[in-house]
């Protein structure tokens, strides 16, 4: 994603898509050097911002509990999951 597209609104679902469709350009290897490099870097920004994403809703996610002392919040863990 050149710096100007990373401003733009994209979810995590068009950048995972992109990314996909670079990996899959990547492994068929018939692209020339130069183009491989750029579809690399391409890559590598998408993964970052996927990654930042990532940590950013991770960081949103709380579980709320009500106890005695009325609401708190409690880090997401999903371990703590049950069904």
């Amino acid at each position: 994603m050149k710096k100007s597209e990373e401003k733009k609104d994209i979810t995590y679902e068009q950048a995972a898509a992109e990314l996909e469709s670079v990996v899959e350009l990547l492994e068929n290897g018939e692209l020339t050097l130069e183009d491989s490099i750029r579809m690399f870097e391409r890559g590598i920004e998408l993964v970052r911002f996927c990654n930042k994403k990532l940590d950013e809703i991770e960081k949103r996610i709380t579980i709320l509990i009500e106890g005695k002392d009325g609401m708190t919040e409690k880090d997401f863990h999903p371990e703590d999951m049950t069904i």
